[in-house]
């Protein structure tokens, strides 16, 4: 393996650090902005750090991830492993819940979330059991 490779693998395991954080996170966010009054200052400091979050980390290191992950896959020719198709199918997963916190938090902006706390706690369960998913197939390669 060249180096470069190697830099490039290096990227998208910290970009993929940095999407899990967010997703991790977020959720525990949304938990706490439910206790909070809709247009208190607690909600709007909510809301901005809810953006930031989502904007500033979660999105771009999940759009890294994925040019660098798909790089990988074309540059070492996985395409035909098994695992690897289980492990994007928990990727795929993991977007999946990117957009869908990202439509909650916008719902917070707009004061017009439709969930109570205990949802948002069970969201939160959904990014860990995917990068667990994730973990499993890359390192112990099951199939």
């Amino acid at each position: 393996m060249d180096e470069a490779y190697l830099w490039i693998k290096a990227v998208h395991v910290i970009a993929i650090i940095s999407w899990m954080a967010g997703l991790l996170y977020l959720p525990r966010l949304f938990v706490y902005h439910t206790q909070v009054p809709a247009e208190s200052a607690q909600s709007a400091l909510f809301k901005v750090m809810e953006r930031r979050l989502m904007h500033a980390i979660t999105i771009p290191a999940a759009t890294v991830s994925w040019i660098l992950g798909l790089w990988m896959i074309s540059e070492i020719g996985l395409a035909g492993n098994h695992w690897l198709h289980a492990k994007l199918m928990a990727v795929v997963g993991m977007t999946a819940m990117t957009a869908m916190m990202e439509k909650w938090r916008r719902d917070f902006a707009a004061d017009q979330n439709r969930h109570a706390t205990v949802f948002y706690r069970f969201a939160n369960e959904i990014p860990t059991l995917l990068m667990i998913a994730v973990v499993i197939l890359v390192v112990v390669k099951p199939f």
